[in-house]
């Protein structure tokens, strides 16, 4: 049958979640729900079902306004299971970008990617909403 398009649309505390199966997972808006320990079931789902055959490289996206430290490990929780595609032979990257005046939001995702062990390109923007 295989991996088709995730759309999880956002609430006022959780982020929008896109999965693509060619290889992009994008993250954005607030993360800020602590009524949760994990990531969605469709999210998990799709992740177990797409590292068995990731694309050549997967891009995580990443552009939170708002993260707060629950949500930072069910983030990196989620990273460190989708950084199983590089076991498989293949590449992972993560562009996390951040408001430049947001420095929160930028050193959880340091302590992050220093966590989870991949590398991580931090781009700065003036609208993270835009990303």
């Amino acid at each position: 049958m295989g991996l088709h398009d995730v759309h999880i649309l956002p609430t006022r505390t959780t982020p929008e979640i896109f999965l693509n199966p060619k290889g992009t997972v994008k993250i954005k808006g607030r993360a800020i729900d602590e009524s949760r320990d994990k990531p969605p079931e469709q999210m998990t789902n799709w992740i177990d079902e797409y590292i068995q055959n990731p694309a050549q490289l997967t891009e995580v996206i990443i552009a939170l306004e708002f993260l707060n430290s629950f949500n930072t490990l069910v983030l990196t929780s989620t990273l460190r299971k989708l950084s199983q595609v590089s076991q498989k032979g293949k590449k992972l990257a993560i562009k996390w970008f951040y408001e430049e005046d947001d420095i929160d939001i930028l050193e959880r995702g340091e302590y992050i990617s220093a966590t989870v062990n991949i590398p991580t390109e931090f781009i700065k923007t003036e609208d993270v909403g835009n990303c």
